[in-house]
């Protein structure tokens, strides 16, 4: 198996992607997961010259010897009532997978839609039209799009798909050959076991977004910093028949100042030390880099 890590790791210490590919590099990763989580008007991949901006990515990573092999859509909640311009929020989604056509990313995670006193059954509805807006580009671009699990303690008394029922559920709903299953392993932690549950997923689950946390918040931190069972994952990943990407989502190792859901206080005398600087986010990204190839090694699956 081999490992990845998505670019947001560096999205407060870098302005662009191409940057932000370079620090992946310098701390030992060689595929790339591109977050378009917070794509907005100003971003260059939104641009009328997004396609230029496409071969910068390609040309960054073919020159560094990496590879792109998972992305992020954008990440807002479209059916949140601060939503003003459903326009963009559509176009952004959309131009996500085309970015992921042009570099021959196989795999985009897009988030559900949720909002209160919305049943289960209004849930899968309205996901299935919001998805069903995307899936003509995704078969013209040959790109799957993955829906992703989340727990109770980020959705309170909000519906979500937090179980692999229920997510299979779904899958079985929409009927499509390019919807598939994206697991994030520090969700899950938040509900409990994951054995069971990546099993039953089997050929369905395409990708995973592997981080920690003590099961009290979603913190997205590395392996070893909260209380996740890497043996039962790994055991789970090998039973489902896993072949995709060891991929970390652990970029809130090292906290930004603002970061959810913990803001770090401010001190009105001084500020030096309220964000951690670009030196020890790389030695904590090469940190996570090397726990992912113990833990892969540790079971004889790590692949350079």
């Amino acid at each position: 198996m081999k490992i990845a890590t998505t670019t947001s790791d560096f999205g407060r210490y870098c302005s662009t992607d191409t940057d932000r590919i370079r620090e992946l590099h310098r701390t030992g990763f060689r595929y790339i997961d591109l977050s378009m989580y917070s794509l907005s008007p100003a971003s260059p991949l939104m641009s009328d010259d997004w396609k230029n901006e496409v071969k910068r990515l390609k040309n960054t990573a073919d020159e560094l010897g990496m590879q792109f092999v998972q992305a992020h859509a954008p990440g807002t909640n479209y059916l949140s009532p601060k939503v003003t311009d459903h326009a963009f929020l559509q176009k952004s989604v959309l131009r996500s997978i085309e970015v992921c056509g042009a570099l021959g990313i196989p795999n985009n995670v897009l988030h559900f839609g949720w909002a209160k006193n919305l049943s289960k059954e209004e849930s899968f509805e309205k996901n299935r039209a919001y998805c069903r807006k995307f899936l003509p580009t995704a078969e013209a671009c040959g790109v799957n799009i993955l829906v992703e699990n989340s727990c109770q303690i980020n959705m309170g008394d909000m519906y979500y798909p937090n179980s692999a029922a229920d997510i299979l559920e779904f899958l079985s709903y929409i009927d499509h050959p390019q919807v598939h299953v994206c697991w994030d392993t520090g969700h899950a932690n938040c509900e409990g076991a994951q054995y069971d549950e990546i099993v039953k997923l089997g050929k369905e689950l395409y990708a995973i977004h592997y981080n920690d946390n003590y099961g009290l918040s979603d913190a997205h931190t590395m392996p070893y910093c909260g209380t996740l069972n890497n043996d039962e994952l790994m055991h789970a990943l090998i039973d489902a028949d896993f072949k995709g990407y060891f991929t970390l989502e652990c970029g809130s190792l090292l906290r930004d100042a603002g970061s959810w859901p913990h803001k770090r206080r401010s001190f009105e005398k001084d500020t030096r030390l309220l964000a951690p600087p670009l030196h020890l986010q790389q030695q904590a990204e090469a940190l996570m880099y090397e726990t992912a190839k113990y833990i892969l090694s540790a079971y004889n699956i790590f692949e350079e």
